[in-house]
């Protein structure tokens, strides 16, 4: 186990099909902006299993996703899924799904806590390597809340997050 405490942002995506590449989008704003020194971001575009190492090398890991839940798009939600079924319906543009992934991550014996913003989509779009008007504002949202949550993790010392859930619109 690394001696170092560490957080990995990964936004998840595919960037050529529009607002489902919004995870993407979201963390390469964050990769730009002042982030605590224990944060590390990822583009982890469609992903896949390649991304296990990063998920085991990290103490705890904030993913970004678009979503295909049923609420207003544009809706920014934040959970703390432990299990498959606590995660929201995603799209199907990656290799594996989030939940595939962090399912194997779970059964190779993964323990770190995984915060998930999901960011509510219409998935019947036209392939496009832009946002839409409505996605890139919840994008924005999603950017400021997720600084806001790394800088509380920094100044309370890298404490556990909270476990609430909550849904922003």
């Amino acid at each position: 186990m690394q001696s170092e405490f560490k957080t990995l942002v990964l936004g998840l995506g595919n960037v050529i099909m529009g607002d489902e590449g919004v995870g993407v989008h979201v963390v390469r704003t964050l990769e730009k902006r002042k982030l605590p020194a224990d944060v590390e971001c990822l583009d982890g575009g469609t992903g896949g299993f390649i991304l296990l190492e990063n998920l085991q090398s990290a103490n705890r890991v904030v993913m970004i996703d678009a979503a295909a839940d049923g609420n207003e798009i544009g809706t920014v939600t934040r959970t703390t899924p432990r299990f498959s079924s606590d995660y929201p319906p995603t799209l199907t543009a990656h290799d594996i799904g989030v939940k595939d992934l962090l399912d194997v991550f779970y059964i190779l014996g993964g323990d770190c806590e995984v915060i998930l913003y999901a960011i509510t989509i219409d998935p019947k779009q036209p392939i496009s390597l832009d946002l839409t008007e409505e996605i890139k504002k919840a994008a924005e949202k999603a950017v400021d809340l997720i600084t806001e949550e790394l800088n509380q993790f920094a100044i309370a010392g890298q404490g556990r997050a909270s476990t609430e859930e909550c849904t922003i619109q």
